[in-house]
C-alpha cells in the first residue's frame, strides 16, 4: 500500500503547438485546477510561466525539461526548499536600453517579491540565437556560442553561489514572418520554445543546477486582434518575472537518496496531450505510473499511446483528467462509474 503523498505529473511539452499550454502560460488554469486536487504537482517552465503573469502554486514543483526527463527515468530526485539563490546571465547580444528593462525586472522581483539574487553575469560573446521549424512546424533553435553561456553560469556557481540560472538571451525580432502572426493570433506554434529549451537543456545537463529561460525581444507594435492565449507576452518589457518566481522554489536535483527527496516511484499519474505521449518522461514513467492522456489538446506531434505500447486513460478534456486523478486518488475503480458492470467469473482452478 502507498502512503507517499498522491503526486501528478502536468507535462505540456514545449514548442509543439498545444492548443492549451502552447501560448503564454495559458496552461496556468490546468495547473491550478490538477494541484488542488493532488498532494504534490510536479510541471515544468513551459506550463507555469507566463511572461509577467505568474501564480504561486506552494504544492508545485517548477522542474526543467531535462531534469524532468532525468528525473522521471529515476536518475535524479527533486529536492524541495524554501528559496533558491538565482543568478542571472545576460546575454552580450542584448542593447543596453533593453539590458535595463531586464535589469530592472530583476530588482522588481528583489524589493516587490522578496526573491533572492545574485550578482549578474554578462557573457562573454553575444549567444546568438537561431530560430527553426521542423517539417512537422514545431520550433527548436541553436546557439552560436553556446561555451561562452557555459562560462557565465559557471562563474555564476562557483563565485556568487547561485542555486538556480535564469537566462536571457537575446532572440530574433521577425515582426513579419506568419509564424508569428499566427502564433498571436491563437493559431500557431511558439516560434521561441524550442530555442528556450536548447539554452535551459544545456545548463541543467552540465551544472544539474535548475535553470529556465527568458527571451529578450523588441515590444511588437500594437495588434487590438491578438489571442487572449498570447496576450501575457504583449504587456512589457521582459518575460522575466514568471522565470524569477518559478526558479525561486524550484527544487534541487538529487543524485542520491536523502529523507523529504521526490523520487520517480512516487508518481502516481501523469497528465499529458494525447497526441504527444513520445517524450523521455512519459516513457519512462509509463511503466509504472497512472498515464492520462488529454484529447482536446492537439498538437503538432502525432505519437498516441498505443503504438508505443503505452496503456492510458483517455479522457477528452482536462476537466475529466481532473475526476479521474480524484478517483484514483481516493482509490475507486473507474468501472464503478458506468451503469454497467459485468459480473465476475469463477476461475479454474489447476
Amino acid at each position: 500500500m502507498n502512503h507517499h503523498p498522491y503526486t501528478a505529473v502536468l507535462i505540456i511539452p514545449t514548442g509543439v503547438g498545444a492548443a492549451i499550454g502552447g501560448y503564454a502560460g495559458d496552461a496556468l488554469p490546468v495547473a491550478r485546477a490538477i494541484a488542488s486536487v493532488c498532494d504534490r504537482l510536479i510541471t515544468h517552465p513551459n506550463v507555469l510561466n507566463g511572461a509577467q503573469l505568474y501564480w504561486s502554486i506552494p504544492n508545485s514543483y517548477y522542474v526543467e525539461g531535462y531534469g524532468l526527463d532525468k528525473f522521471a527515468s529515476s536518475c535524479w530526485g527533486l529536492r524541495p526548499v524554501r528559496q533558491n539563490r538565482i543568478g542571472l546571465i545576460i546575454d552580450a547580444g542584448i542593447e543596453p536600453d533593453l539590458r535595463i528593462r531586464q535589469l530592472q525586472a530583476a530588482d522588481a522581483a528583489r524589493a516587490t517579491l522578496g526573491l533572492t539574487l545574485t550578482d549578474y553575469v554578462i557573457t562573454d560573446a553575444p549567444l546568438s540565437v537561431e530560430l527553426r521549424s521542423s517539417a512537422s512546424g514545431a520550433s527548436w533553435g541553436t546557439i552560436e556560442n553556446p561555451d561562452s553561456l557555459l562560462r557565465a553560469a559557471e562563474v555564476l556557481i562557483d563565485k556568487a553561489e547561485a542555486e538556480a540560472i535564469a537566462v536571457i538571451a537575446r532572440f530574433p525580432d521577425d515582426i513579419d514572418s506568419i509564424a508569428l502572426q499566427q502564433y498571436r493570433y491563437g493559431q500557431g506554434v511558439d516560434p521561441l520554445a524550442g530555442a528556450e529549451a536548447v539554452i535551459s537543456h544545456l545548463i541543467v545537463r552540465t551544472f544539474k543546477v535548475p535553470c529556465a529561460h527568458s527571451p529578450a525581444l523588441l515590444p511588437l507594435p500594437i495588434d487590438p486582434n491578438i489571442s487572449p492565449r498570447s496576450a501575457a507576452e504583449e504587456i512589457g518589457y521582459t518575460f522575466l518575472p514568471s522565470v524569477l518566481v518559478g526558479l525561486s522554489r524550484a527544487p534541487h536535483f538529487a543524485l542520491e537518496a536523502r529523507n523529504g527527496d521526490i523520487w520517480a516511484n512516487e508518481v502516481d499519474a501523469a497528465i499529458v496531450p494525447a497526441t504527444a505521449c513520445g517524450s523521455s518522461a512519459i516513457l519512462s514513467l509509463s511503466h509504472s505510473t497512472q498515464i492520462i492522456a488529454v484529447g482536446e489538446n492537439q498538437t503538432r506531434m502525432q505519437v498516441p499511446p498505443e503504438p508505443l505500447g503505452i496503456k492510458a486513460i483517455q479522457v477528452n478534456s482536462y476537466l475529466e483528467a481532473i475526476g479521474v486523478l480524484v478517483t484514483h486518488k481516493a482509490g475507486i475503480n473507474l468501472a464503478s462509474f458506468h451503469p454497467h458492470i459485468s459480473a465476475l467469473h469463477c476461475l479454474q482452478a489447476n
